[in-house]
């Protein structure tokens, strides 16, 4: 079957469920593991044999819709990052299709594209040009970023000052804030203090309410405070996709 990762614009017609916003159609990821990133370098010129090969994906389908929130559960190795990563644009099937409707915002790297030297401000405006913002929707959503990170006097001064934690913060409100079709949500809400914490879960719930589509990640039951629905994987593949209480007391072990 032929490789395929699609995004397009647009609102998908989702009454009665619909055209889904999310599908992927017997999705196989392969990687290729050299010994070394010498080995890597040689192989660009001539054929090796140093090499195995590590089926991340194997065959997976499933279809999300607009509005829903889903949790993406598994071991480590289950195939879970591939899966995000293929949603946001970073990798790509080797065999099958993975079709992608709207803007996506993904919270998984929160401190990363950050210009040290810039301010907090600054990089508001850089991160959300390099996210794809035009100028208009950059204003729009510059002062929402800045009242949810909450910097105080820092906002105004180079990120390579920051805290850790700070950086996380204004990477987890830039991207909350984009107006996104689609959040990607891996691991990102053990950022901040408990308080951060419960807003950025009260966003999240806001953002559902407005038909988003929620994609999150987590190896811990606080999954079942956003999600509805649950696609458990297991070595590369789907072994459950259902409800959330069902998905837990099926798989018990989970966030043990």
């Amino acid at each position: 079957m032929k490789s395929m990762f699609e995004i397009s614009e647009g609102k998908p017609d989702v009454t009665g469920k619909g055209e889904p916003i999310i599908e992927f159609r017997n999705v196989t990821k392969i990687y290729t593991l050299y010994k070394n990133s010498r080995e890597q370098f040689k192989a660009l010129f001539i054929k090796s044999r140093k090499y195995k090969r590590s089926k991340a994906l194997d065959g997976v389908n499933f279809k999300i819709y607009r509005g829903e929130s889903v949790a993406i559960i598994g071991k480590n190795g289950a195939g879970k990052s591939t899966v995000l990563k293929m949603i946001t644009g970073v990798a790509f099937p080797t065999t099958g299709e993975v079709r992608v409707k709207g803007r996506v915002a993904a919270l998984l790297e929160l401190t990363a594209g950050f210009v040290p030297d810039m301010t907090g401000r600054e990089n508001i405006s850089f991160k959300c040009y390099v996210l794809g913002l035009s100028e208009d929707e950059i204003r729009e959503i510059e002062q929402k970023v800045v009242d949810f990170a909450d910097l105080g006097d820092y906002m105004d001064q180079p990120v390579r000052t920051y805290s850790s934690g700070m950086k996380m913060r204004l990477g987890f409100a830039i991207n909350i804030n984009m107006n996104p079709d689609i959040l990607v949500i891996d691991e990102a809400l053990s950022v901040g203090d408990a308080a951060f914490k419960k807003k950025c879960k009260a966003k999240i719930r806001e953002l559902i309410s407005k038909d988003i589509t929620v994609l999150y990640v987590s190896h811990g039951r606080d999954i079942r405070e956003i999600c509805k629905r649950c696609i458990f994987l297991q070595k590369g593949k789907v072994i459950f996709d259902g409800g959330m209480e069902e998905t837990l007391n099926k798989y018990p072990e989970f966030g043990k």
